[in-house]
């Protein structure tokens, strides 16, 4: 069992990436910003507060999942150390290999017009590309995660990106 958790700013693709790997790996798709969404459908604030516990859901998600064996792929910005702790310590409380999959688009004006033309799940506000420069200031640097980098800026090869991912966790 593995440990995939995706990183990177709004609109680079993330969640297509998450998507994909999700049809190739036998295994659980857990989306931060679709239970920070539920959250606030059931009229929860937005705010960090609610942010956070999307993390920690997502995180007791990942373990019941890691518990009965199954591969786990969270899909989330991990753009904060605290987050990218949380599956640290939960990949290291499962024996389980970890591997952030960060995803840039190294073209700004394909990202401004991704995030302009993006589907949002329901609850989820539209960014704009001033929020996005904003985020990746805000950026936290890595440590020494293990870490493997997709640049969406061409289209994704949806299966090259599963093998570099099988071939990167060395227990798959």
């Amino acid at each position: 069992m593995a440990l995939i958790a995706m990183a990177g700013l709004p609109g680079v693709g993330k969640s297509t990436i998450a998507r994909g790997l999700a049809e190739r790996f036998p295994g659980v798709l857990i989306n931060v910003d679709d239970v920070a969404s539920a959250l606030v459908r059931a009229e929860f604030e937005r705010s960090f507060a609610t942010g956070l516990a999307g993390y920690l859901v997502a995180e007791q998600v990942a373990r019941v999942n890691l518990a009965l064996g199954s591969h786990v792929i969270v899909d989330a910005a991990n753009s904060a150390g605290y987050a990218r702790n949380i599956w640290t310590a939960l990949a290291r409380e499962f024996g389980t290999e970890l591997l952030f999959v960060e995803v840039v688009c190294t073209d700004l004006a394909a990202h401004a017009a991704r995030l302009a033309t993006r589907r949002l799940p329901a609850g989820q506000p539209r960014i704009s590309f001033d929020d996005v420069v904003v985020a990746y200031a805000e950026a936290e640097s890595w440590a020494a995660e293990p870490r493997w980098l997709v640049n969406t800026t061409e289209d994704v090869d949806h299966d090259q990106v599963f093998a570099d991912v099988q071939a990167a966790l060395r227990g798959y």
